[in-house]
Parts: structure tokens; sequence; C-alpha cells
């Protein structure tokens, strides 16, 4: 039977380019508005996409120019059966900075994309401005398991004729229901059940997916390997509590690196611009602020 076609996630113009490293990838784009981009890179699970930041995109637009990417192998983007690799998604990031936005760049980032946006972010000194990390993975005192406890994983959940029933039970309506009802402190918005089960039903959505169901996405030692190295980039940490995110680590991080600062935004469970959006937006409008007035 033919899926339906996608709907878009925002509603503004939606565009398409190449990276010669990451495949065909979507971006939406308000360009109105001065001052410096605003970059928005939305998570990493089982039905992701540019709805998921939806509200910072509603919020910006038309007061600075602001962008939403969909990572390889979620919403518009490409979703071939091919590796998919953290660097892949640093790549992804950096390559539409340089081909699209062509300017530096403020980026906010969700969940484990933090990780590959501050891959990107060594990649390619002072392209991103300052970096807004919102419920960052990496911070856990639990380590992410080995390349070949991974590379096992991955193997069990493409079986051939047993991942797509697999990936069709973590992408039901009920699973995504109950996964993102862990993530509200509040009801969930019906729109964002919606989206994410239109998402996840797209042809070739379950390969992605079932990789980062494998933990190939994580970097080990993530806070050493890639925070740490951001010496000189201004980063805002969001983070109080997330049920599939551990933070243990990471007020001790902050306090041995001043560029970084940490804020908590209580209650919230990873998703703070949804549910607490106005105070989300002054963190995040106070924070540029200050970055404006170093300058």
């Amino acid at each position: 039977m033919t899926k339906p076609a996608l709907a878009d996630a925002l509603t503004a113009p939606r565009f398409e380019f190449v990276s010669e490293r990451a495949g065909r990838l979507a971006y939406y784009v308000d360009a109105e508005g001065d001052g410096l981009p605003l970059v928005l890179v939305h998570s990493i699970n089982a039905a992701p996409s540019s709805f998921e930041m939806r509200p910072l995109f509603e919020q910006y637009r038309g007061n600075r120019p602001v962008y939403s990417l969909d990572l390889p192998g979620f919403g518009h983007s490409e979703r071939g059966s091919r590796p998919y690799t953290p660097a892949i998604y640093a790549d992804a990031l950096a390559d539409f900075l340089l081909q699209v936005v062509q300017q530096p760049a403020d980026v906010l980032a969700l969940s484990l994309s933090a990780e590959f946006a501050a891959r990107a972010a060594l990649a390619m000194p002072g392209r991103i401005a300052s970096l807004v990390v919102i419920s960052p993975t990496g911070f856990s005192q639990r380590p992410v398991p080995s390349a070949r406890i991974g590379r096992v994983a991955h193997q069990f959940l493409t079986i051939p004729l047993l991942s797509q029933g697999l990936y069709d039970l973590v992408a039901s309506r009920r699973s995504i229901r109950y996964f993102l009802g862990r993530s509200f402190v509040g009801e969930v918005p019906v729109e964002v059940i919606d989206y994410a089960h239109a998402t996840s039903h797209q042809p070739g959505a379950r390969h992605a997916p079932l990789t980062f169901l494998s933990m190939q996405l994580f970097t080990p030692n993530a806070m050493d390997r890639l925070y740490g190295k951001l010496t000189d980039l201004p980063v805002l940490a969001i983070a109080d509590r997330d049920p599939y995110i551990a933070f243990e680590r990471l007020d001790e991080f902050v306090a041995g690196h001043p560029n970084w600062q940490r804020l908590r935004l209580a209650p919230n469970l990873g998703l703070p611009h949804w549910e607490r959006l106005p105070e989300t937006v002054a963190a995040l409008d106070g924070f540029w602020a200050t970055l404006e007035q170093s300058q």
C-alpha cells in the first residue's frame, strides 16, 4: 500500500541541497529579519523531524533568519539504507552551514544532536558563533556501549524480514504516545504525536532509527572528546530532567569550563521549548544578548 506523502513540518518554505558526504538534505527557512542566522537541529529517536523545533522556529521567524534542518534519515531528507554514523550527522550540519547558511550562525541542537553540533564546531572553527544544547547527551556516568556491542546489536535489529516488524512496534502510534509522554510534564500535544507517527511511516524510515537504537550514534566519552575541546565557543546547556538522558557530570563539567553555562528551567523532561516556551526564549535571548555585549 502506498504511504501518504509527508506534510511539511513547518509552515515555511522547504528546500533541498546535496551534501557530498551526507546525501540529499531538506531544510526550512524564514530569511526575514536581521542579525546572525539561527540554525535549529532536531533530536535523534524513532520519529524525529523539524517538527520538534516548531515552537522555536515560530518564535524567531521574522525577527532573525532562522533555519531548521532535517537530518539524514529523517523528515524530508534522504532515508536510504546506508551507514549512519556520528561523522555523517556532523558532516550534514557542517555542509549545511557552509553551502546554505554561508555565514556564522547561532546553533541550537536537541539531545544527541548536541554531540553532532560539537563535532561540526570542531571541524570548522568560526562557523558556529554560539551553541545552545537542550538535554545534551554525553554527560552520563554510564559509559557508551563498545563499538563491537553496537555492531552486534545493529546486525540483530536489521535481520531481513525482522527489522521492519521491530521498527513498526517502536513506531506504532501507541508506542510513540508512550515514549513522548515520558518527555512531557503535561499532556503531549496531539499534533506532535500525529506528525511523529506520519514521519515514522515514510519509505525507508526504519534505517536511521535502527542505527540509533543500536547505540552506534553516540560518541564514547563525548564530554572530553567533543565538548571539552570547545574551549572558545560560548555554550548554553539547558537541562533539568530527562527520562532518557542523565546529566550527572554536567555541573562538574560546566564548573571547569568558563565558556559553558547551565540552566534548568524546572520542571521539564527534555522539551522545555514545548512546555516552557516563554522561559526558554528569555534564557536564549539573555544568552545571546550577553554575547553581543561582550563583542
